[in-house]
C-alpha cells in the first residue's frame, strides 16, 4: 500500500493518539489500585508505575501536536512536493435545436469546371525487398512504439541537440542528420531507416535497434560531396515491416566538382631473363680405408737370475745380468730354473 506524505502524517498522528489514550487509562488505574494495596512497598511499586505511565502520556501529548503541525513542513523541505496533474473535466456542449428557414431560396446555376482534378493515391510506404531480405532480428517489433516528426540537421552539439535545423539546405551539405524521439520500443527488434531522392534510394540502415525503451535517436547519411544532387529527400523509418514516420527536405545548388586524382600510367621495361647453367655436381671421391693399427703384442720381463757362488772370499761377488732391449716382434722368454742350493764347504 502507497501512501502520500499527508496520509502517512495523519497515520503517524491518530496511531500516537491511540496510545496516549492507554498509557493514560493505565496510568490512572494504577494509581487507584496503589491505594487499595495494604503493603508499603507493594502500593509504592504501583505508584511509581501509574504516575510512569502518567508522564509518558504528556510526552506523547507534545508528540501528537508536533507531528499534527510541524512533521509535514519538515518533511516538504527533504522531499519538496510535485505538481499532481488534475483531470479538468470537459464541457459537454448540448445540441441546440435548429430552426427550420420557412423561405427557400432559388439554387442558381452553379458553373461546372471543365478539368476535374482526380486526387491521386498516396500510396503507404513499404521496405523493399531487397532490404528485407538482410532482416537479422527475431524479435517481434512492438506495433504500439511511436515516433516523433524528424528533424533534419547537418550538424549535432556535445548532447546531440540539432545545430541549425531545417527543411532547407544548401550545397555543400555535408554530414545530414535525421532526430527523433521514441517511445515503446523493444530492444532486439529490427529497424530500418531508408533514404530516397524523388523516387531513388541513395542510402538505407537496417539492423537491430540496440537502445532503450524510449528517448532520443537518429539516422544520418554522410555521403561524398558530388553526390548531394539538388532535388527533394525523402527519409522514413520502419520497425520490422511496419512504417512509422516520414520527413522531407530540400537540397539546392550544384554539388562541389570532385578533385581529379592523379593517375600513373604504368610503362613496361623489357629486361633480359639470365638462363641459369647447371653445373654438375663433382664426383663422389671414395672415402679412404682406415688402415687398422697394429696389435701390440705384450712381453714377459725376464725375472733377473741370482747366481750365487761358493763362499771362497770374505766378499762375494754377483754378477749383474742386464735387461734385454724391448722389440716389437714376439720373444718367447726362457724362464731360468731356479739354482740348486749348494752347502758352502767350511774352510
Amino acid at each position: 500500500m502507497s501512501l502520500d506524505i499527508h496520509t502517512g502524517v495523519l497515520t503517524a498522528v491518530v496511531i500516537t493518539i491511540v496510545i496516549l489514550i492507554i498509557s493514560l487509562w493505565g496510568g490512572i488505574r494504577a494509581i487507584r489500585q496503589a491505594r487499595r494495596l495494604p503493603f508499603f512497598r507493594m502500593r509504592r511499586r504501583q505508584m511509581v508505575r501509574g504516575w510512569r505511565l502518567l508522564f509518558w502520556s504528556f510526552f506523547l501529548i507534545i508528540l501528537a501536536l508536533v507531528l499534527f503541525y510541524q512533521a509535514e513542513p519538515i518533511i516538504y523541505q527533504f522531499f519538496p512536493p510535485t505538481a499532481t496533474q488534475t483531470v479538468t473535466p470537459t464541457i459537454t456542449i448540448t445540441p441546440t435545436i435548429s430552426l427550420t428557414p420557412t423561405i427557400s431560396l432559388t439554387p442558381t446555376i452553379t458553373q461546372t469546371p471543365s478539368v476535374t482534378d482526380t486526387p491521386t493515391i498516396t500510396p503507404t510506404p513499404h521496405v523493399p525487398l531487397a532490404i528485407e531480405l538482410q532482416f537479422e532480428s527475431t524479435v517481434t517489433p512492438n506495433p504500439n512504439a511511436v515516433f516523433s516528426d524528424l528533424v533534419f540537421t547537418n550538424g549535432l552539439d556535445e548532447d546531440y541537440r540539432p545545430l541549425n535545423p531545417g527543411i532547407l539546405f544548401l550545397n555543400p551539405v555535408g554530414h545530414m542528420y535525421a532526430l527523433f524521439s521514441y517511445d515503446n520500443m523493444e530492444p532486439g527488434s529490427q529497424w530500418t531507416a531508408i533514404w530516397y531522392r524523388g523516387k531513388n534510394l541513395v542510402h538505407y540502415e537496417s539492423l537491430p535497434w540496440d537502445g532503450g525503451s524510449g528517448g532520443l535517436g537518429f539516422t544520418d547519411w554522410n555521403p561524398r560531396p558530388e553526390e548531394w544532387l539538388e532535388g527533394e529527400y525523402e527519409v522514413q523509418i520502419f520497425i520490422g515491416e511496419l512504417w512509422k514516420v516520414s520527413g522531407r527536405f530540400l537540397v539546392e545548388g550544384e554539388p562541389p566538382t570532385p578533385e581529379p586524382t592523379e593517375t600513373r600510367t604504368p610503362t613496361t621495361t623489357s629486361t633480359s631473363t639470365p638462363t641459369s647453367t647447371r653445373t654438375p655436381w663433382p664426383s663422389a671421391t671414395p672415402i679412404p680405408t682406415r688402415t687398422p693399427r697394429p696389435t701390440r703384442t705384450p712381453t714377459r720381463i725376464p725375472t733377473r737370475t741370482l747366481t750365487r757362488t761358493p763362499y771362497i772370499s770374505p766378499t762375494p761377488t754377483r754378477t749383474r745380468t742386464p735387461w734385454p732391449t724391448l722389440t716389437r716382434t714376439p720373444v718367447t722368454p726362457s724362464i731360468t730354473p731356479w739354482p740348486t742350493r749348494t752347502r758352502t764347504p767350511t774352510p
